[in-house]
């Protein structure tokens, strides 16, 4: 089995591509060890209170850049004190406080370290979250986000070799309310494409469109907590708000930023999916969820976008890039640093 998968991977990794499957519950494919230029590690779902096993394989890739996803604690409550000793026991873990000295560490929030599940606008507690994230992302006093609603933020990554726009956005702290899905197999509906709701509020979104105007670096990320292609299942994700959805991809289609890639997360399994745009590369929503736990016997839904197998194993998101050949490799990792999906992208 485990000759199987190498030589399978080895020929993926060389043909620039994965297959496209269900459900990756096999055993997993050595990772292949190249030195890129520049190595970013993210990871989403982190419960405090749970045994957390991948810290240690994270440290071993010796990341450029570590980004927190979303549900980096699991709070779930409106007392500030019990979601500040939530942090504090993560950021006491010895393996993460190792991470916390040798690598930059960003990230964004989902719902549970929002405060409430799957909650958005309404949650009361938000400006004190929001203190409480940012203390422990360590920004500085005069950060942007200190002075302004949410926690959307950009910046530059410098390497030697290239430099990377970092956008991390904030889909929480705006959005209106979902549409309740009567059918039992499903928690959300999408809102029609007329319904004026919002996931980001309108100062966020024209923010964006000014980061995404920026062309004078070589790949674009953009954090988003939810999925932006895969919007087929029933739970969270930008399908749930058709319109805004509809303008997320017609601002990246019309981007003059280079290369975007979407880093998405919320869902306790990873995955890769990949849309075909005119004019510019194609879009990869890269997803990684379940640092602590994840769900091995749910089924997996409908992807149209969906061009790897579903890994249902805890996992990580590693991405290499090569600034020179333009290329980016995309790994989802698990224990012991194997590699369960692996995709080559040319930009």
């Amino acid at each position: 089995m485990k000759t199987y998968f190498s030589i399978l991977s080895l020929c993926l990794f060389l043909t620039g591509g994965v297959t496209r499957g269900q459900d990756s519950n096999t055993e997993s494919q050595p990772s292949i060890n190249k030195k890129a230029d520049f190595t970013l590690v993210f990871a989403s779902c982190s419960d405090q209170n749970r045994k957390q096993p991948l810290w240690q394989p994270i440290l071993e890739t010796e990341p450029d850049l570590f980004i927190w996803g979303g549900d980096n604690i699991y709070a779930d409550t409106e007392d500030m004190a019990k979601m500040k000793a939530d942090y504090d026991k993560l950021r006491s873990h010895p393996e993460y406080a190792r991470l916390r000295t040798s690598t930059p560490i960003k990230g964004t929030w989902d719902d549970h370290d929002y405060g409430v599940n799957d909650g958005g606008k309404e949650y009361p507690q938000k400006r004190a979250a929001k203190e409480l994230f940012l203390e422990f992302l360590e920004a500085p006093e005069n950060d942007s986000r200190r002075s302004r609603p949410g926690v959307y933020h950009a910046e530059v990554i410098r390497a030697e070799e290239g430099s990377i726009k970092l956008i991390l956005l904030d889909t929480r702290s705006f959005r209106d309310g979902l549409k309740d899905s009567p059918d039992p197999d499903r928690r959300y509906d999408s809102w029609p494409a007329e319904h004026t709701g919002t996931l980001l509020g309108e100062a966020q979104w024209l923010w964006l469109e000014e980061q995404l105007q920026d062309d004078t670096h070589d790949f674009t990320i953009i954090v988003s907590s939810i999925q932006l292609l895969n919007s087929e299942h029933g739970w969270e994700s930008w399908g749930n708000f058709s319109a805004e959805h509809h303008r997320m991809l017609g601002l990246i289609q019309q981007a003059k930023a280079p290369n975007v890639i979407v880093l998405s997360g919320d869902r306790h399994q990873g995955e890769i999916s990949r849309m075909e745009q005119e004019n510019t590369s194609a879009l990869i929503d890269f997803t990684s969820s379940g640092m602590t736990h994840t769900y091995l016997t749910s089924g997996s839904e409908d992807n149209t976008y969906r061009i790897s197998n579903v890994v249902k194993q805890l996992n990580f998101g590693v991405l290499q890039f090569d600034f020179k050949e333009r290329q980016v490799v995309f790994e989802i990792r698990g224990r012991d640093n194997f590699v369960y999906e692996r995709h080559k992208e040319q930009y």
